[in-house]
Formats: C-alpha cells, sequence, structure tokens
C-alpha cells in the first residue's frame, strides 16, 4: 500500500469540493478524501489532519479564506 498524502498534525490548504452524507464538507489532497466538520463546498481553508484511516482522512480546519469579506465592508459603508 503507498504512503498516505497527508500527515496527522500538518496544515494543508484545501477547497471544499462537495458535502458528504453526515454533512461534512470533503476535499481532496492528492486524491485522497478528506473530511472537514463545519465547511461547505467553495470554502477555501487551512486544515490541520487530525485522523487517517486506509481510504479517507479527517481534519479541523484552522483558518478559513473570507469569500465574502468584500460584500460586507461594501454594506458596512452605506
Amino acid at each position: 500500500m503507498p504512503p498516505k498524502p497527508v500527515e496527522i498534525g500538518k496544515e494543508y490548504e484545501v477547497e471544499i469540493q462537495e458535502t458528504s452524507r453526515r454533512g461534512e464538507g470533503i476535499a481532496r489532497i492528492e486524491g485522497l478524501v478528506t473530511f472537514v466538520p463545519n465547511t461547505k463546498p467553495g470554502d477555501h481553508v487551512r486544515i490541520k489532519i487530525t485522523k487517517i484511516s486506509r481510504r479517507c482522512a479527517e481534519g479541523e480546519v484552522v483558518t478559513s479564506t473570507p469569500t465574502e469579506t468584500a460584500e460586507t465592508e461594501e454594506t458596512e459603508e452605506t
């Protein structure tokens, strides 16, 4: 079995691509499915890997890149 492209405790920049049946966001790191709770498709986040299993990994959000920052600033100026 080839080594996994991720390591527990390391951080990775990912884009959430879809939602799992459990409601977690799904990102792929070099093809490895990675579940990230409290995210949705389109989110760009930095995650820390918390668990690696045979066919997938799990991570938690460290920081997120806000996608609505410009819209929020325009609203506040009014």
